[in-house]
Formats: structure tokens, sequence, C-alpha cells
């Protein structure tokens, strides 16, 4: 039984990856936004860091379930 809960903690934990990517790609098209209009930094910057923070918040919700499954489904 406790491999298949350190299997369930590892699939838990690959959100950060989705995360990673996610975040990756927002700030590669916000830069290729700011390079094209200058004048929208200030909107697309904001636009960037609301979304990087959600796509945060899902890698820290698999890592709090990983965690969870770890040490509460013994």
């Amino acid at each position: 039984m406790s491999s298949l809960l350190a299997v369930g903690a590892g699939m838990a934990v690959l959100t950060g990856l989705g995360a990673g990517i996610g975040i990756g790609l927002a700030t590669s098209k916000a830069v290729e936004a700011v390079a094209r209009q200058p004048e929208a930094e200030g909107k697309i910057s904001k636009l960037l860091i609301l979304g990087c923070a959600l796509a945060e918040a899902t890698a820290i919700y698999g890592f709090i379930i990983a965690i969870m499954i770890i040490f509460f489904l013994k």
C-alpha cells in the first residue's frame, strides 16, 4: 500500500511541471506583446502577474495534496 501512496504523491507533485510550463509560456508571450506595443506594458505586466499567481497556486495545491497523501494516509 505504501508504494501506491508514493505514486499518488508523485502524481500530485507533477502539477508543478504544468505550472512551470504555463508560466514560461505566459512570460514569453508577455515579452512579445511588450516588444510589439511598449505603451501597453503596464496592462500587460498586471495581467502577467495575475496569471502567474494563478498558475503557481495550482502547483502549491498539488504540493499540499502530495504532503497530505504522504502524512495523513499512512
